[in-house]
């Protein structure tokens, strides 16, 4: 299947390492041109690395906290000073920490919504002319799967994801007229590094070994395993590409069959 992503420029939050780090790997091994961010400079030069060898893609690093308007900004120049213009976009971000509702002050709750919702209502803006401009685009929103099943004791991802999937809805029907897509993306139990570690604080919570948390875990997972990070990659990188052209306003889960909701 042509995918047409040679030589089309996207933008992938969060890619030093998990989900945003697999995403960009794919776009660049089906030819794309990869700006890459991520709050660690190190890492992200390091990710960036590993993939131009891996894939002999053209990649972009630049360190940028997507929870920061001006740190967004300055991606979105440098993106545009390199490439000339944007085509793809993978909001991304890193999660809250856990916890119970009503244990988070107020300003717990303004962090979440600067990392979660308003760095990808900021990308969003940005990277619109751009694409508008070049005759439309593509936009993945990744979530989770607490926007269709509260996730017990993550009560900031919880409220916040939910906004970010309206979004990606409203957004859909807003820029369709500029033959620009918006879709959701959810992964179920990916093994990432932010996974292990909201496994290791249940461990901690229920007084059980990781190892328990995990193997339950995978027991109510009907393909019976955790996912990789290159199964929910391959989901995302058909979502921005030609081969999903009559697809926005859609949500897509990756998640081994563990949401059981009908829709």
């Amino acid at each position: 299947m042509e995918l047409g992503l040679t030589n089309k420029v996207a933008m992938v939050a969060g890619a030093s390492r998990g989900l945003g780090f697999a995403v960009a790997r794919a776009l660049a091994a089906e030819g794309a041109l990869v700006s890459m961010s991520s709050r660690d400079a190190d890492a992200i030069s390091a990710a960036a690395q590993r993939i131009q060898k891996e894939t002999g893609g053209t990649v972009l690093a630049v360190a940028a906290d997507v929870s920061s308007a001006k740190a967004i900004a300055q991606w979105h120049q440098a993106t545009l000073d390199r490439f000339e213009g944007i085509d793809l976009l993978f909001t991304n971000s890193g999660g809250p920490p856990p916890g119970a509702t009503l244990s988070f002050d107020d300003a717990a709750w303004q962090r979440a919504f600067e990392l979660l919702l308003m760095s990808a209502v900021r990308m969003i803006r940005l990277a619109v002319p751009s694409m508008a401009m070049r005759g439309g685009g593509a936009i993945v929103l990744p979530t989770s799967g607490s926007v269709k099943e509260p996730i017990a004791n993550l009560a900031l991802s919880n409220v916040i994801r939910g906004s970010v999937s309206a979004l990606s809805k409203t957004l859909a029907m807003e820029l369709a007229p500029k033959k620009i897509r918006v879709n959701q993306l959810i992964p179920g139990r990916i093994d990432t590094d932010r996974v292990r570690e909201l496994d290791e604080s249940n461990s901690k919570r229920l007084g059980i070994p990781i190892e328990e948390v995990q193997q339950r875990a995978a027991a109510a997972i009907p393909l019976g395993r955790y996912g990789s990070p290159e199964d929910f990659a391959h989901a995302a990188v058909f979502l921005l590409s030609n081969a999903a052209a009559y697809i926005t306003g859609a949500t897509l889960q990756v998640d081994g069959g563990m949401l059981r909701g009908v829709l």
